[in-house]
């Protein structure tokens, strides 16, 4: 075994949270695990919407933090919400000034998108679809700029050292190529390795977003909030690519419609918002028209025509890429898994139930996004919890110390990760665990992830059955419809279990066995 000994914060992950995080460290010497180069394979480069904020006058953080509440279906954390979109203007003017080149109106102002369940345009965006990218962008061009920080590119953790209930080290490997693992002693760990939408067959996550750095948490013994709680996109353009290109909800804001194969206009039969109804519904209405076989699609060409190609460039791409024109052409599209409410379960200070590990990011559950994640509070809520983290972590280290930079020697040795596992794991989780659930599927698709932990040779693969066993257990336990959680066996929300989900692995793993004992 190799040990190597910092005094580097460890972050995991290399999206916008983890970036922020270490920005905001600074001068406070941190080493970074990105398992691509920077900028690469992270969900946060490929958000199109924008980051949620009451920027315009008339709004106020307070009505944010109301259409947060009432998106999330009876189980946000009302003080988190609060809190989250109170810091929102801090942090597009933050952005801002390291150069992120928002889009602005002739007087200066920013221009404000309107997306699905927000009570007015409160979207702050970047050349129409690019927010995710252009951020980013920023963030990896002052991070390089940034001397305390040390990325450890094409490398990935794969497990906690975990001492007298506090984490002390990152256990990692190689990215690309089977490797031994090294165990890397830190003071302090974050984990902002993002979310589990990749665990699922069909998805608009890039392909490393697998519930790895969850199920790292939960085999540690982190409590994990929520994990019933996935949302799906209600438009990925459905072309057949994997992961499914997005068609951002700031076209249904400018007032492109959902219609089938039919002409219809299906959704003004399913909510009064119509397209911009809570995305739990529309995904759930898209999907039940693409199982009904009468091919939902995005219709953009009465409201855009041809400026479709020039304002939403990420889209024309993936419909050109398609063979599909969006000025003449609806663009069929799906459910996708997109974005978990669920993570490792944190305080109001983004602090986990171990010591000496914190998260923030799709990596963590803060209570924020309740059953339903209110459009584009993703970004907001990572760059908040970045920042809390960070002043936390400062906090409890004390004055910086200095740190070499680390070195990182890998032994030989480890399986490769098992791919034909993989796909039978993402297809198991979409047939039992997707937009529509029940009893029978989620059983059946415990039964399968059982199965293939039981053979897993790879920590990853290890951690990546953890987090599908917790999603799939806990939404076996909760009863009801709610949120991203719809059970069609239990279709109406059950006021009593207008509570958060809290729960271990070793909770979930009884849940499992019972259930499978059971049938």
């Amino acid at each position: 075994m190799t040990t190597i000994q910092t005094q580097r914060v460890i972050i995991v992950g290399a999206g916008l949270g983890a970036l922020y995080a270490a920005l905001k460290l600074a001068p406070r010497p941190v080493l970074v695990i990105s398992p691509e180069t920077l900028g690469e394979g992270a969900s946060s480069a490929w958000a199109q919407g924008g980051v949620a904020a009451a920027m315009a006058a008339g709004d106020t953080p307070e009505a944010h933090a109301l259409d947060t509440e009432y998106a999330g279906a009876g189980t946000v954390d009302a003080a988190v919400a609060r809190l989250v979109t109170a810091e929102a203007r801090r942090h597009i003017l933050d952005l801002t000034d390291l150069g992120t080149p928002f889009d602005r109106d002739a007087s200066g102002g920013y221009v404000m998108s309107r997306e699905a369940a927000h009570s007015t345009a409160r979207v702050v965006r970047v050349k129409g679809d690019q927010a995710g990218r252009e951020i980013m962008q920023t963030l990896i061009a002052e991070v390089r700029q940034t001397p305390s920080v040390q990325v450890a590119e094409g490398v990935i953790a794969s497990g906690l050292e975990v001492e007298g209930g506090k984490v002390t080290g990152v256990w990692v490997e190689r990215a690309h190529e089977p490797s031994g693992r090294t165990l890397v002693r830190a003071p302090a760990v974050l984990l902002a390795g993002g979310g589990s939408g990749g665990l699922f067959a069909v998805t608009t996550n890039p392909p490393r977003i697998r519930g790895q750095v969850i199920g790292m948490a939960a085999r540690a013994g982190a409590r994990i909030g929520d994990p019933e709680f996935m949302q799906f996109h209600p438009t990925a353009i459905a072309t057949g690519e994997d992961p499914a290109p997005l068609a951002t909800e700031a076209l249904r804001g400018e007032g492109a419609i959902l219609i089938n194969n039919r002409g219809e206009r299906f959704m003004l039969a399913v909510h009064e918002l119509a397209e911009l109804a809570p995305r739990d519904i529309v995904a759930r209405a898209v999907y039940l028209e693409r199982q009904a076989g009468r091919e939902p699609a995005l219709d953009t060409r009465a409201v855009l025509g041809e400026e479709v190609l020039t304002r939403f460039p990420a889209v024309a791409e993936a419909c050109k890429r398609a063979g599909i024109d969006p000025v003449s052409q609806p663009i069929p599209v799906a459910a996708a898994a997109h974005y978990h409410m669920g993570g490792v379960d944190t305080d109001h200070e983004g602090r986990a139930s171990l010591g000496n590990l914190w998260v923030c990011g799709e990596a963590s559950s803060t209570g924020l996004h309740g059953a339903n994640r209110l459009a584009s509070n993703g970004l907001l809520e990572a760059l908040v919890y970045a920042r809390i983290c960070a002043l936390g972590i400062d906090k409890a280290l004390g004055t910086p110390s200095p740190a070499d930079l680390v070195t990182l020697n890998f032994p030989p040795g480890a399986e490769a990760i098992d791919e034909a596992a993989v796909a039978r794991l993402r297809h198991a989780m979409t047939d039992g665990v997707g937009v529509v659930r029940d009893a029978s599927g989620l059983t059946g698709t415990l039964r399968v992830i059982a199965g293939i932990e039981a053979v897993a040779t790879s920590e990853s693969m290890r951690n990546m059955t953890a987090t599908a066993t917790l999603i799939a257990a806990a939404a076996l336990k909760r009863r009801e419809s709610r949120g991203g959680h719809y059970r069609s066996d239990y279709p109406q929300a059950d006021p009593a279990q207008a509570e958060r989900t809290h729960m271990t692995l070793a909770e979930a793993l009884e849940i499992r066995t019972r259930a499978l004992e059971e049938t």
